[in-house]
């Protein structure tokens, strides 16, 4: 009796351990959903919540305020955040956001030409947009919102020239 319950159950296990196995590596994984209002939610930059790091086409010795383009193959995102936080770089959609605006840098050279509609969909940096060729800056990740209560996330990001 003992032989044959355990026979019934050596394929269960292995069919549960294949399963198990299957899962995504992390569960920071988020399928692609509408962006809503009332929601709380983070901004990445290259797959990174804070200092990280966007490689710049800025060649030989660089100078103070030298400006360049990002290289090809970055990214920026928004994924949702369970619960409200404190945590710095956290942002809230508010009362009507429904998509949200990226700023890479310096807003007087460059424009809100990013926006989000999409929880886990990446979109390439621009490799036309202008920025620092190196030193550090936030790019923000605001929602398109005009009420009181929506606020950005930001991410602390390095700019690095490319040798």
């Amino acid at each position: 009796m003992f032989r044959t319950a355990a026979a019934r159950l050596v394929p269960l296990a292995a069919a549960v351990l294949v399963a198990a196995t299957a899962l995504p590596a992390s569960a920071e994984v988020a399928d692609p959903a509408p962006i809503g209002p009332h929601e709380y939610f983070y901004g990445f930059v290259n797959g990174q919540t804070s200092h990280t790091v966007i490689k710049m086409a800025c060649y030989g010795p660089v100078f103070p305020g030298q400006t360049g383009h990002p290289l090809p193959g970055q990214t920026v995102e928004v994924r949702p955040a369970g619960i409200a936080s404190s945590l710095a770089g956290l942002g809230y959609t508010g009362s009507g956001g429904t998509s949200i605006a990226v700023n890479l840098g310096d807003p007087s050279t460059v424009t809100r030409a990013l926006v989000l509609r999409y929880y886990g969909v990446k979109a390439d940096i621009p490799a036309t947009a202008t920025l620092p060729c190196y030193g550090s800056g936030k790019v923000t990740f605001t929602p398109v919102d005009d009420s009181w209560t929506a606020r950005p996330a930001t991410v602390v990001v390095a700019y690095v020239g490319q040798p």
